[in-house]
């Protein structure tokens, strides 16, 4: 599954479903797609992101493997810090245009 964040003030940012719905749960929403966030709570959903983030900037956040692939530890993996750079930029942009967030 993906997931695709969209709002006025930005491009759409698409991720991998496992990872969007970690993030949407680490800005405190219930991690339900679709779902959307007001203009006037965005901000507060930022600051959130932000502080998760900085607190655990080098773990990693990859999808489950699909399709039976086995993950041997060899491949590259991204940290969450990374994994939600986008979002966080969008969120940005959204909280300085005073625009609602949504996704699906």
């Amino acid at each position: 599954m993906l997931v695709t964040f969209e709002t006025q003030a930005h491009a759409n940012i698409t991720m991998f479903g496992e990872v969007a719905v970690s993030l949407l749960k680490l800005m405190g929403q219930s991690g339900t797609v679709p779902g959307a966030i007001l203009a006037a709570d965005v901000p507060a959903a930022l600051a959130r992101l932000r502080a998760a983030v900085s607190e655990h900037a080098g773990e990693l956040l990859d999808p489950a493997p699909t399709g039976g692939a086995k993950d041997d530890g060899e491949g590259q993996h991204v940290s969450l810090g990374h994994r939600a750079l986008p979002l966080v930029d969008l969120l940005q942009a959204a909280a300085t245009a005073g625009e609602n967030v949504m996704w699906g």
